[in-house]
Order: structure tokens, then sequence, then C-alpha cells
């Protein structure tokens, strides 16, 4: 690939928001470039069945993200498996340099990278994912309606999911490594209050343990007395914490404590022409749907902003 190869737009990230971009761009007939290191469809893509994307009753994770893939290789977007090693804000152009030392240019970047669901690292964790496991109660939660379950976690999230969960669940265990939550004191009161929530502190999971169809129950240390047992169950929730993929981020860009990109509407960031989307992004919700929209919004900024920026450059080279 050649180096310092110059695109309208660069959007970094293959995920929902990344392919919504690039779908929005290629429309307002922007060259365009994604790069996405692994597989299109970031986390999407290994969960096993979406049920509140618009358009679709229920549709496999994977079936999703190619649709959404197949939509934007319609316009002819062009992909690169590649890893970004830094992006590099410019005056003229903002540069993205990859592992190999390749660079390419553009007026506007798309940060897309989205995050990762820390995990308890045990044994069965992987295994049954997408089969029992779940990071997020509003995606997987009506899978397990009328089933026991299990919360793993002690802050706002964890509280949060545990109370939408008792709405629908025969019963959840709260489960919590400390001896007092770390959420926010209200959601404490409502969470004492739920007789459907079951409070278990001062222990970890240890594993969690199952079978074809899926979880059957999960072990369980008492981190003060070393007891161990297990509790029937079909269902994990794991909500200790989500870590946005922040690495690639440029210096002069803010970010909050949590780690996410602040934007404005627009999806613009401190830097004028680098766009942050998707679970990168600070924002009220992390969902599919809110994702794309995300996607769309900066890719059509983004359009406006090139140009304006084409614009400029005309008038310069007259002058």
């Amino acid at each position: 690939m050649p180096e310092n190869q110059k695109y309208d737009l660069i959007i970094i990230g293959g995920g929902p928001a990344g392919l919504t971009a690039g779908i929005y761009a290629m429309r307002a007939a922007l060259k365009t470039v994604l790069i996405e290191k692994g597989v299109p469809g970031g986390q999407v893509a290994i969960t096993k069945d979406v049920e509140n994307y618009p358009g679709f009753i229920e549709i496999g994770g994977f079936d999703l993200c190619q649709k959404f893939l197949q939509h934007a290789k319609h316009y002819e977007l062009k992909i690169l498996e590649e890893e970004v090693l830094t992006t590099e804000p410019g005056i003229e152009y903002h540069s993205v340099r990859f592992a190999d030392g390749t660079i390419l240019k553009a007026h506007a970047i798309i940060l897309a990278a989205g995050g990762t669901a820390r995990k308890l690292n045990i044994p069965g964790e992987n295994e049954y994912f997408g089969k029992g496991v779940s990071y997020c109660a509003t995606c997987d939660g009506f899978f397990f309606r009328d089933k026991t379950v299990a919360v793993v976690g002690g802050g706002d999230t964890a509280l949060e999911d545990a109370l939408y969960l008792s709405k629908i669940t025969r019963k959840v265990y709260l489960i919590h490594r400390r001896e007092a939550f770390r959420g926010s004191r209200i959601l404490q009161q409502r969470v004492f209050a739920e007789p459907n929530i079951e409070i278990i502190y001062n222990t970890a999971v240890t594993a969690i343990n199952g079978g074809d169809k899926g979880v059957r129950n999960i072990s369980i240390k008492n981190l003060e007395s070393g007891g161990q047992s297990n509790i029937d169950l079909e269902g994990v929730f794991i909500f200790v914490g989500f870590a946005p993929n922040n690495q690639i981020v440029p210096k002069g860009i803010k970010i909050s404590k949590t780690g996410y990109v602040i934007t404005d509407e627009k999806c613009e960031t401190d830097i004028p022409g680098v766009f942050a989307v998707g679970d990168l992004r600070q924002k009220y919700a992390n969902q599919i749907v809110l994702a794309a929209a995300d996607g769309c919004t900066a890719s059509l900024a983004a359009a406006h902003y090139i140009e304006a920026r084409k614009a400029a450059l005309r008038v310069r080279m007259l002058g």
C-alpha cells in the first residue's frame, strides 16, 4: 500500500457505528476507507441473538452484522484489515499510522473503535457466552423470562440491571465481592426494597458450569470464610466494568473519567475533523441502534466539514 495515500474520510472500526458511517459516507460520495483489525461487526458479531434492533423481531448478532457489511459493500466501501497504531491530527490533513508503518491521510477521521466488557476470567465464562453468559441485560434479559439468574458486580450498571431483570425473571442473585455496593445510594435503596433480589456480599464467582443447553449453575466462594457452594440458575450477567477502546484517541481530545470520548451533538471531538462514535463515545446508553445513529450523525457532519475544507483549500490555491 502506498504511503501518504489521501482520502476524504478514514473510519477506524467496523462495528455497527463504523459500518453505518461508511454507508453514509459513500452515499455522500466521499473518498472513504474503513479500517478494521478483526472481523467486521464488533461485539455484536459474537452476540447470539438480537431482539431490539428495529425491523428485526429476532436476528442473530453475526447475521445482523453481515447485513451491515453487505449494505456497506453495496456502495463499494473500501475496507482494510489492518491494525491502527496511532492517529495524528494535522493542520491540513489528519494521519493514521498502521503497525507496519504505512500512513494514510484524510481531511476527517471517525473513531469507531468500540469497547470491551471486562471479564471475570473464570472457567466457563467464554465457553457459555451467548449460552447463558451475558454482559447486557437490556440486550439479553428477555431470553431469561421467568428463569433464575445471577448479576455479578456492585456498581450502578450492576444495580440497574439487577432491578431490570427482577421484573422479568423468577429470581435474581446479586453477587458482589465486597461488603458494600459502589453504586449510588438511591439504586441501593431500590435493590434492598426488591423482594425478587437476593444479595450475596463478600463472594466471588469462581466458575460457570453448564452443558449442551447452556448454563446450569455457578460455583461461588465466600471471601471471608472460604466456604464454597453452587447456585442453580440459567443465566449469568456480568457487570464488572466496560473499557472503551481509547488507545488510539489522539492527545488533546477530552476524555471522561471513565475513558469515554466527549463530543458535541455532531459526534465531533475537541479537534475539528475528528469524530467519535458508538461505544467509544460518552452518551446515555450503549445500544446497537444508538451506535448506528452515531455513525450516521458523524458521517453527515464529516461530509459538511470536508466540503468546507475543500472549499477553503480551493480559495487558498486561487489566491
